[in-house]
Protein backbone atom coordinates (compact mmCIF):
# COMPACT_ATOMS: atom_id res chain seq x y z
CA UNK A 1 0.00 0.00 0.00
CA UNK A 2 1.37 3.43 -0.89
CA UNK A 3 1.55 5.98 1.90
CA UNK A 4 1.91 9.75 2.38
CA UNK A 5 2.75 11.55 -0.84
CA UNK A 6 4.98 14.57 -0.23
CA UNK A 7 4.59 17.19 -3.00
CA UNK A 8 7.33 19.80 -2.79
CA UNK A 9 5.36 22.32 -4.87
CA UNK A 10 2.63 22.45 -2.24
CA UNK A 11 4.80 22.37 0.88
CA UNK A 12 4.66 25.03 3.60
CA UNK A 13 1.78 26.89 2.00
CA UNK A 14 0.70 30.40 3.03
CA UNK A 15 -2.70 31.47 1.79
CA UNK A 16 -2.94 35.08 0.59
CA UNK A 17 -5.92 37.00 -0.65
CA UNK A 18 -4.92 39.39 -3.44
CA UNK A 19 -7.23 41.29 -5.81
CA UNK A 20 -10.03 38.86 -5.17
CA UNK A 21 -7.93 35.83 -6.15
CA UNK A 22 -6.40 33.13 -3.96
CA UNK A 23 -2.62 32.80 -4.12
CA UNK A 24 -0.20 30.39 -2.48
CA UNK A 25 3.38 31.00 -1.38
CA UNK A 26 5.60 28.00 -2.05
CA UNK A 27 8.48 26.94 0.17
CA UNK A 28 10.91 28.65 -2.25
CA UNK A 29 9.10 31.98 -1.84
CA UNK A 30 7.41 32.10 -5.25
CA UNK A 31 3.70 32.95 -5.46
CA UNK A 32 1.39 30.89 -7.63
CA UNK A 33 -2.33 30.97 -8.14
CA UNK A 34 -4.52 28.14 -6.92
CA UNK A 35 -5.30 27.31 -10.54
CA UNK A 36 -1.58 27.01 -11.34
CA UNK A 37 -1.03 25.00 -8.19
CA UNK A 38 -3.81 22.61 -9.18
CA UNK A 39 -2.26 22.12 -12.63
CA UNK A 40 1.11 21.42 -11.05
CA UNK A 41 -0.45 18.91 -8.65
CA UNK A 42 -2.18 17.20 -11.57
CA UNK A 43 1.13 17.10 -13.43
CA UNK A 44 2.92 15.53 -10.46
CA UNK A 45 0.10 13.01 -10.04
CA UNK A 46 0.48 12.00 -13.69
CA UNK A 47 4.23 11.56 -13.30
CA UNK A 48 3.67 9.38 -10.22
CA UNK A 49 1.14 7.34 -12.19
CA UNK A 50 3.67 6.80 -14.98
CA UNK A 51 6.23 5.48 -12.51
CA UNK A 52 3.73 3.20 -10.77
CA UNK A 53 1.84 1.85 -13.78
CA UNK A 54 2.83 -0.75 -16.38
CA UNK A 55 5.18 0.89 -18.86
CA UNK A 56 4.13 2.09 -22.29
CA UNK A 57 5.48 0.95 -24.66
CA UNK A 58 6.05 -2.43 -23.06
CA UNK A 59 9.61 -3.46 -23.93
CA UNK A 60 9.38 -6.68 -21.95
CA UNK A 61 11.30 -7.34 -18.76
CA UNK A 62 9.32 -5.87 -15.87
CA UNK A 63 7.52 -3.28 -18.03
CA UNK A 64 4.19 -5.08 -17.86
CA UNK A 65 4.01 -4.90 -14.06
CA UNK A 66 2.85 -2.16 -11.75
CA UNK A 67 5.39 -1.00 -9.20
CA UNK A 68 3.72 -3.01 -6.45
CA UNK A 69 3.46 -6.12 -8.66
CA UNK A 70 7.17 -5.74 -9.38
CA UNK A 71 7.93 -5.50 -5.64
CA UNK A 72 6.04 -8.74 -5.05
CA UNK A 73 7.77 -10.53 -7.93
CA UNK A 74 11.19 -9.44 -6.70
CA UNK A 75 10.46 -10.21 -3.02
CA UNK A 76 10.94 -6.66 -1.78
CA UNK A 77 8.56 -5.88 1.10
CA UNK A 78 9.13 -2.12 1.30
CA UNK A 79 10.28 0.73 -0.96
CA UNK A 80 10.62 4.45 -0.36
CA UNK A 81 11.66 7.01 -2.95
CA UNK A 82 12.11 10.73 -3.46
CA UNK A 83 12.26 12.45 -6.84
CA UNK A 84 14.32 15.61 -7.28
CA UNK A 85 13.30 18.21 -9.86
CA UNK A 86 14.46 21.83 -10.19
CA UNK A 87 16.84 21.46 -7.24
CA UNK A 88 14.17 20.35 -4.75
CA UNK A 89 12.23 17.25 -3.77
CA UNK A 90 9.15 17.31 -5.99
CA UNK A 91 7.52 14.24 -4.48
CA UNK A 92 8.25 11.32 -2.19
CA UNK A 93 6.27 8.20 -1.44
CA UNK A 94 6.44 4.93 0.48
CA UNK A 95 5.20 1.53 -0.73
CA UNK A 96 4.66 -1.81 0.95
CA UNK A 97 5.61 -2.69 4.51
CA UNK A 98 8.48 -1.76 6.79
CA UNK A 99 8.21 -5.11 8.59
CA UNK A 100 6.54 -8.24 7.20
CA UNK A 101 5.87 -9.57 10.70
CA UNK A 102 3.63 -6.69 11.75
CA UNK A 103 2.53 -5.31 8.37
CA UNK A 104 3.55 -1.81 9.47
CA UNK A 105 3.45 0.33 6.30
CA UNK A 106 6.34 2.27 4.80
CA UNK A 107 5.75 6.00 5.27
CA UNK A 108 7.81 8.85 3.80
CA UNK A 109 9.44 9.27 7.23
CA UNK A 110 10.31 5.57 7.64
CA UNK A 111 14.06 5.23 8.22
CA UNK A 112 16.21 2.94 6.10
CA UNK A 113 19.89 2.09 6.29
CA UNK A 114 21.78 4.12 3.69
CA UNK A 115 24.61 1.58 3.82
CA UNK A 116 27.49 2.75 1.60
CA UNK A 117 25.78 6.03 0.71
CA UNK A 118 27.09 6.90 4.18
CA UNK A 119 30.49 7.32 2.48
CA UNK A 120 29.81 10.32 0.17
CA UNK A 121 27.73 11.90 2.92
CA UNK A 122 30.78 11.64 5.19
CA UNK A 123 32.94 13.07 2.39
CA UNK A 124 30.66 16.11 2.11
CA UNK A 125 31.07 16.81 5.83
CA UNK A 126 34.84 16.39 5.56
CA UNK A 127 34.91 18.91 2.71
CA UNK A 128 33.35 21.48 5.00
CA UNK A 129 36.47 21.26 7.16
CA UNK A 130 38.71 21.39 4.09
CA UNK A 131 36.79 24.52 3.10
CA UNK A 132 37.39 25.97 6.57
CA UNK A 133 41.13 25.33 6.29
CA UNK A 134 41.36 22.57 8.92
CA UNK A 135 43.18 20.25 6.51
CA UNK A 136 43.78 19.67 2.81
CA UNK A 137 42.56 16.84 0.62
CA UNK A 138 46.18 16.32 -0.39
CA UNK A 139 47.68 16.24 3.11
CA UNK A 140 49.40 13.11 4.36
CA UNK A 141 46.54 11.53 6.34
CA UNK A 142 49.02 10.47 9.02
CA UNK A 143 49.28 14.14 10.01
CA UNK A 144 45.62 13.98 11.06
CA UNK A 145 45.82 10.64 12.91
CA UNK A 146 46.94 10.03 16.50
CA UNK A 147 46.04 6.50 17.68
CA UNK A 148 46.71 4.66 14.41
CA UNK A 149 48.81 5.39 11.33
CA UNK A 150 49.12 4.17 7.77
CA UNK A 151 52.31 2.07 7.92
CA UNK A 152 55.32 3.43 6.08
CA UNK A 153 56.33 1.24 3.14
CA UNK A 154 57.78 1.35 -0.34
CA UNK A 155 54.26 2.26 -1.52
CA UNK A 156 53.97 5.46 0.52
CA UNK A 157 57.49 6.91 0.59
CA UNK A 158 57.07 9.18 -2.44
CA UNK A 159 53.29 9.64 -2.45
CA UNK A 160 51.59 9.52 0.96
CA UNK A 161 48.06 8.30 1.48
CA UNK A 162 45.78 11.36 1.43
CA UNK A 163 42.13 12.12 2.22
CA UNK A 164 41.54 12.53 -1.53
CA UNK A 165 42.88 9.05 -2.25
CA UNK A 166 40.91 7.50 0.61
CA UNK A 167 37.59 9.08 -0.41
CA UNK A 168 38.14 8.07 -4.07
CA UNK A 169 39.22 4.48 -3.29
CA UNK A 170 42.62 5.02 -4.91
CA UNK A 171 44.78 4.98 -1.76
CA UNK A 172 46.28 1.55 -2.33
CA UNK A 173 44.17 0.01 0.44
CA UNK A 174 43.32 -3.55 -0.55
CA UNK A 175 40.56 -4.58 1.86
CA UNK A 176 37.59 -4.38 -0.49
CA UNK A 177 35.18 -4.06 2.50
CA UNK A 178 31.87 -4.41 2.42
CA UNK A 179 31.04 -4.61 6.15
CA UNK A 180 28.62 -7.31 7.36
CA UNK A 181 27.62 -5.45 10.53
CA UNK A 182 26.98 -6.91 13.98
CA UNK A 183 24.01 -8.49 15.69
CA UNK A 184 22.28 -5.97 18.00
CA UNK A 185 23.50 -7.84 21.10
CA UNK A 186 27.10 -8.29 19.91
CA UNK A 187 30.03 -6.26 21.30
CA UNK A 188 31.26 -3.55 18.94
CA UNK A 189 34.91 -3.00 18.06
CA UNK A 190 36.75 0.29 18.35
CA UNK A 191 37.96 2.05 15.21
CA UNK A 192 41.56 0.92 15.82
CA UNK A 193 40.38 -2.69 16.25
CA UNK A 194 38.53 -2.44 12.93
CA UNK A 195 41.60 -1.08 11.11
CA UNK A 196 43.85 -3.74 12.65
CA UNK A 197 41.38 -6.58 12.14
CA UNK A 198 41.35 -7.35 15.89
CA UNK A 199 38.45 -8.95 17.74
CA UNK A 200 35.60 -8.23 18.15
CA UNK A 201 35.96 -6.86 14.59
CA UNK A 202 34.51 -9.34 12.07
CA UNK A 203 36.68 -8.22 9.13
CA UNK A 204 40.38 -8.41 8.37
CA UNK A 205 42.95 -5.61 8.69
CA UNK A 206 43.30 -2.71 6.28
CA UNK A 207 46.50 -3.24 4.28
CA UNK A 208 48.17 -1.10 1.63
CA UNK A 209 49.58 -2.96 -1.37
CA UNK A 210 50.09 -0.35 -4.12
CA UNK A 211 51.15 3.24 -4.63
CA UNK A 212 48.32 5.78 -4.12
CA UNK A 213 46.53 6.77 -7.34
CA UNK A 214 48.04 3.81 -9.22
CA UNK A 215 44.66 2.12 -9.47
CA UNK A 216 41.14 1.88 -8.07
CA UNK A 217 39.84 -0.69 -5.59
CA UNK A 218 36.76 -0.04 -3.48
CA UNK A 219 37.84 0.24 0.15
CA UNK A 220 35.46 0.57 3.04
CA UNK A 221 38.48 0.38 5.31
CA UNK A 222 39.87 3.53 3.71
CA UNK A 223 36.72 5.43 4.67
CA UNK A 224 37.14 4.19 8.23
CA UNK A 225 40.61 5.71 8.29
CA UNK A 226 38.95 9.02 7.46
CA UNK A 227 36.39 8.49 10.24
CA UNK A 228 39.22 8.08 12.74
CA UNK A 229 41.07 11.08 11.29
CA UNK A 230 38.00 13.34 11.55
CA UNK A 231 37.16 12.32 15.11
CA UNK A 232 40.75 12.79 16.28
CA UNK A 233 41.17 16.09 14.45
CA UNK A 234 37.91 17.57 15.72
CA UNK A 235 37.75 15.93 19.16
CA UNK A 236 34.09 14.91 18.75
CA UNK A 237 32.27 11.57 18.48
CA UNK A 238 31.61 10.87 14.82
CA UNK A 239 27.78 10.86 14.97
CA UNK A 240 27.80 14.14 16.89
CA UNK A 241 30.16 15.71 14.36
CA UNK A 242 28.00 14.60 11.42
CA UNK A 243 24.88 15.97 13.10
CA UNK A 244 26.33 19.43 13.71
CA UNK A 245 28.28 19.67 10.44
CA UNK A 246 25.86 18.25 7.88
CA UNK A 247 22.62 16.60 9.00
CA UNK A 248 21.46 19.60 11.04
CA UNK A 249 22.41 22.31 8.51
CA UNK A 250 20.74 20.38 5.66
CA UNK A 251 17.53 19.87 7.65
CA UNK A 252 17.89 16.08 7.69
CA UNK A 253 15.63 15.67 10.71
CA UNK A 254 14.97 11.95 10.14
CA UNK A 255 18.65 10.98 9.93
CA UNK A 256 21.40 9.87 12.29
CA UNK A 257 24.80 8.20 12.26
CA UNK A 258 24.30 6.93 15.81
CA UNK A 259 24.95 3.22 16.18
CA UNK A 260 23.05 1.44 17.63
CA UNK A 261 19.99 3.32 16.41
CA UNK A 262 18.48 5.39 19.27
CA UNK A 263 15.38 3.80 20.76
CA UNK A 264 13.23 6.85 19.98
CA UNK A 265 13.97 6.41 16.26
CA UNK A 266 13.77 2.62 16.14
CA UNK A 267 9.96 2.58 16.04
CA UNK A 268 10.11 4.45 12.72
CA UNK A 269 12.77 2.21 11.13
CA UNK A 270 12.31 -0.40 8.42
CA UNK A 271 13.40 -3.94 9.24
CA UNK A 272 15.86 -6.01 7.23
CA UNK A 273 14.60 -8.78 4.94
CA UNK A 274 16.33 -11.53 2.97
CA UNK A 275 16.50 -12.47 -0.71
CA UNK A 276 13.00 -13.95 -0.64
CA UNK A 277 11.47 -11.10 1.32
CA UNK A 278 11.56 -13.03 4.59
CA UNK A 279 12.15 -11.42 7.97
CA UNK A 280 15.70 -12.00 9.15
CA UNK A 281 16.75 -13.12 12.62
CA UNK A 282 17.23 -9.53 13.85
CA UNK A 283 15.46 -6.33 12.84
CA UNK A 284 18.79 -5.02 11.47
CA UNK A 285 22.52 -5.16 12.01
CA UNK A 286 24.50 -2.54 13.90
CA UNK A 287 27.45 -0.88 12.12
CA UNK A 288 30.41 0.23 14.19
CA UNK A 289 31.82 1.45 10.86
CA UNK A 290 29.70 4.60 10.95
CA UNK A 291 31.36 6.62 8.18
CA UNK A 292 31.27 3.72 5.75
CA UNK A 293 27.90 2.16 6.53
CA UNK A 294 26.19 3.70 9.57
CA UNK A 295 23.72 6.31 8.29
CA UNK A 296 20.01 5.82 9.00
CA UNK A 297 17.89 8.16 6.87
CA UNK A 298 14.95 8.59 4.48
CA UNK A 299 14.99 9.27 0.73
CA UNK A 300 13.66 12.80 1.31
CA UNK A 301 16.48 13.52 3.76
CA UNK A 302 19.15 11.86 1.63
CA UNK A 303 17.99 13.89 -1.36
CA UNK A 304 19.13 16.98 0.55
CA UNK A 305 22.73 15.80 0.17
CA UNK A 306 22.28 15.59 -3.61
CA UNK A 307 20.51 18.97 -3.75
CA UNK A 308 23.24 20.63 -1.67
CA UNK A 309 25.87 19.42 -4.12
CA UNK A 310 23.78 20.37 -7.17
CA UNK A 311 23.10 23.87 -5.88
CA UNK A 312 26.70 24.47 -4.84
CA UNK A 313 27.94 23.35 -8.26
CA UNK A 314 25.66 25.96 -9.81
CA UNK A 315 27.26 28.64 -7.64
CA UNK A 316 24.10 29.10 -5.59
CA UNK A 317 24.36 29.71 -1.87
CA UNK A 318 24.89 26.31 -0.29
CA UNK A 319 24.17 25.50 3.32
CA UNK A 320 27.48 23.64 3.68
CA UNK A 321 29.57 23.75 0.48
CA UNK A 322 30.97 26.50 -1.68
CA UNK A 323 31.25 25.99 -5.43
CA UNK A 324 35.00 25.33 -5.52
CA UNK A 325 34.70 22.75 -2.74
CA UNK A 326 31.70 21.08 -4.35
CA UNK A 327 33.68 20.53 -7.54
CA UNK A 328 35.94 18.14 -5.66
CA UNK A 329 32.96 15.78 -5.37
CA UNK A 330 32.62 15.48 -9.16
CA UNK A 331 36.31 15.55 -10.17
CA UNK A 332 37.73 12.01 -10.59
CA UNK A 333 41.32 11.63 -9.42
CA UNK A 334 42.59 10.08 -12.68
CA UNK A 335 42.25 6.45 -11.61
CA UNK A 336 38.87 4.77 -11.35
CA UNK A 337 35.34 6.19 -11.47
CA UNK A 338 35.25 8.02 -8.11
CA UNK A 339 35.76 11.64 -7.20
CA UNK A 340 35.81 12.66 -3.52
CA UNK A 341 32.90 10.56 -2.31
CA UNK A 342 30.71 10.00 -5.35
CA UNK A 343 31.10 7.87 -8.44
CA UNK A 344 30.84 9.99 -11.61
CA UNK A 345 29.30 8.44 -14.69
CA UNK A 346 28.07 9.46 -18.12
CA UNK A 347 24.61 8.02 -18.77
CA UNK A 348 23.30 8.78 -22.23
CA UNK A 349 24.11 12.43 -22.84
CA UNK A 350 24.24 13.41 -19.17
CA UNK A 351 26.77 13.28 -16.37
CA UNK A 352 25.60 12.02 -12.98
CA UNK A 353 26.95 11.53 -9.48
CA UNK A 354 25.95 8.18 -8.03
CA UNK A 355 26.36 5.96 -5.01
CA UNK A 356 24.70 2.65 -4.22
CA UNK A 357 24.42 0.98 -0.85
CA UNK A 358 23.90 -2.55 0.43
CA UNK A 359 23.78 -3.50 4.10
CA UNK A 360 22.42 -6.70 5.62
CA UNK A 361 18.76 -6.70 4.49
CA UNK A 362 18.84 -3.26 2.78
CA UNK A 363 19.60 -1.98 -0.76
CA UNK A 364 19.50 1.63 -1.99
CA UNK A 365 20.87 4.16 -4.49
CA UNK A 366 21.23 7.91 -4.96
CA UNK A 367 21.51 9.20 -8.54
CA UNK A 368 21.53 12.90 -9.46
CA UNK A 369 22.49 15.05 -12.44
CA UNK A 370 25.62 17.17 -12.13
CA UNK A 371 24.00 20.24 -13.73
CA UNK A 372 20.30 19.90 -14.39
CA UNK A 373 18.84 19.76 -10.89
CA UNK A 374 17.11 16.40 -11.08
CA UNK A 375 17.64 12.95 -9.60
CA UNK A 376 16.13 10.16 -7.54
CA UNK A 377 16.80 8.35 -4.26
CA UNK A 378 15.39 4.83 -3.82
CA UNK A 379 15.66 2.79 -0.61
CA UNK A 380 14.47 -0.78 0.03
CA UNK A 381 14.41 -3.19 2.97
CA UNK A 382 15.41 -6.39 1.17
CA UNK A 383 18.59 -8.10 0.00
CA UNK A 384 16.85 -8.46 -3.38
CA UNK A 385 15.98 -4.77 -3.60
CA UNK A 386 18.64 -3.75 -6.12
CA UNK A 387 16.52 -4.87 -9.10
CA UNK A 388 13.61 -2.80 -7.83
CA UNK A 389 15.98 0.17 -7.47
CA UNK A 390 17.17 -0.30 -11.07
CA UNK A 391 13.63 -0.45 -12.42
CA UNK A 392 12.33 2.57 -10.49
CA UNK A 393 15.35 4.61 -11.57
CA UNK A 394 14.62 3.71 -15.20
CA UNK A 395 10.92 4.53 -14.85
CA UNK A 396 11.63 7.93 -13.32
CA UNK A 397 14.10 8.71 -16.11
CA UNK A 398 11.48 7.85 -18.76
CA UNK A 399 8.63 9.71 -17.04
CA UNK A 400 10.71 12.88 -16.71
CA UNK A 401 12.56 12.63 -20.02
CA UNK A 402 16.05 12.65 -18.49
CA UNK A 403 19.05 13.05 -20.77
CA UNK A 404 20.01 9.43 -20.04
CA UNK A 405 17.65 8.83 -22.99
CA UNK A 406 19.07 11.54 -25.30
CA UNK A 407 21.03 10.79 -28.45
CA UNK A 408 24.07 12.87 -29.44
CA UNK A 409 23.26 16.14 -31.21
CA UNK A 410 23.47 15.56 -34.97
CA UNK A 411 26.45 17.21 -36.67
Amino acid sequence: MARKILDGSAAVCLLLIFLGSSWTQRADGAHISEQTQEKQSQSVAELIRQVEAPQVPNRQGLDGLTLQEMMAKLHTPGVSLAVIKDFKVQWAKGYGVADVKTGRPVEVDTLFQAASISKPTTAMAALKYVQDGRFSLDDDVNKLLKSWHVPESEFTREQPVTPRSLFSHTSGADDGFGFPGYAPSAPLPTMVQILNGEKPSNVGPVKFVRVPYQGYKYSGGGIEIMELALTELLGKPFAEMMQSTLLGPLGMTNSTYQQPLPEAMAAHAAHAHGENGEALDAPWHVYAEQAAAGLWTTPSDLAQVAIELQRALQGRSGKVLKQATAREMIAPTGAGPFAVGFQIEQKGQGWYFIHSGGNWGFQCRLLAHVRKGYGVVVMTNSDSGVRVVDEIESRVAHAYGWDTLDKPIFR
